[in-house]
């Protein structure tokens, strides 16, 4: 799908019917524009190359994960490529480039999926956000930022559940031991999965902090007073944008760490609730040692034991397997061992 906006002060205004291939398009389109083009197919792709005249990137070229192919500069235009993560609404959390094309004043994006944050950005800028796009940069820059918020809102999504589960792990009453088990190893089940949600979103930390550091050291300076303006406002945008990215990053870290943590947990708590069932089935065997061996005793039936002709025999080997059986319970409660 092609999709063409404009500027129009501090809004975005989609250009409805534009024909890219009019040689009049160029001399009408003199505001900044954004191109973007989701899931393209053959003939929009082209299209768009004939009028910016540059390459449009296929899915296997945004996809390669070596910095050279994903930031570079090429007959004029400057391609950045940054990993971002869909699909959380739905779980099933998958991470997908994004193409960024900064060439004569446009902004091409080029994507195969619908990022949340596109839908945010666009929802915000078509109602003025009192943000001016006169650049294209400063649109590309706006997207960037809805990528940053959108993660900050994932990070804190993940902190919250990952509170809950320490609360769960830490804090749980249960006491019958088979549920509590089916208990921890459902919460090592949620644990993987934030753990996958939180790779993703780390990984697109690591690639929104290079694309904007590129494209910091890479923007050169204006010249005329309007001009210098903007580039200063730009460069100081996308200094902020790094700085949360680089601690949205700590966050990140810091989070995985604790996931860590509560794998581990999760773990030795699962070890400790097994390790009492075995207490529990070895305590028991012990307890019954002793009766087994009274009544093993009776049942030889020899004629030289007293017992057998006495008529309170019975009683006696079943009050003495009773007491062989208390004495070592006694014992171990005694001991603290149950």
């Amino acid at each position: 799908m092609l999709q063409i906006y404009k500027t129009q002060g501090d809004r975005l205004v989609p250009v409805d019917g534009a024909d890219l291939t009019s040689p009049h398009f160029a001399d009408t389109a003199r505001a900044p524009l954004w191109i973007d083009l989701l899931e393209p197919t053959a003939a929009e792709a082209a299209t768009v190359e004939n009028y910016i005249g540059i390459d449009i990137p296929a899915v296997a070229d945004l996809e390669e994960i070596e910095p050279s192919s994903r930031l570079y500069a090429e007959e004029g235009a400057v391609f950045m490529t940054v990993t971002t993560v869909v699909g959380v609404q739905s779980g099933e959390p998958a991470k997908t480039p994004v193409a960024f094309i900064l060439r004569n004043g446009h902004l091409v994006t080029v994507r195969y999926a619908e990022p949340r944050q596109f839908r945010t950005f666009l929802a915000q800028a078509q109602k003025g956000t009192g943000e001016r796009y006169d650049t294209a940069e400063a649109i590309m820059l706006g997207l960037l930022e809805a990528q940053v918020n959108w993660l900050a809102d994932l990070l804190e999504l993940i902190g919250h559940d990952i509170d809950s589960m320490s609360h769960g792990v830490f804090q749980s009453k249960v006491k019958k031991v088979s549920r509590k088990t089916a208990d921890l190893r459902s919460t090592m089940g949620e644990i993987g999965r934030q753990g996958d949600l939180l790779s993703l979103v780390r990984e697109s930390l690591v690639s929104l902090s290079r694309l904007l550091t590129y494209h910091h050291t890479l923007s050169p300076r204006a010249k005329g007073d309007k001009a210098e303006k903007a580039d200063k406002e730009a460069r100081n945008r996308t200094r902020i944008l790094v700085r949360d990215a680089q601690s949205l990053s700590e966050h990140a870290s810091f989070l995985s760490t604790k996931l860590s943590f509560m794998l581990d947990a999760t773990l030795g708590l699962i070890n400790l609730e097994q390790n009492q069932i075995i207490k529990i089935f070895s305590v028991v065997a012990v307890i019954f040692v002793p009766p087994t061996l009274v009544a093993s005793i009776y049942g030889m039936n020899f004629e030289g034991m007293p017992e057998l002709g006495w008529s309170f025999g019975y009683p006696f080997a079943l009050i003495l397997m009773l007491v062989s059986a208390g004495l070592p319970l006694l014992y171990f409660k005694r001991r603290g061992w149950l």
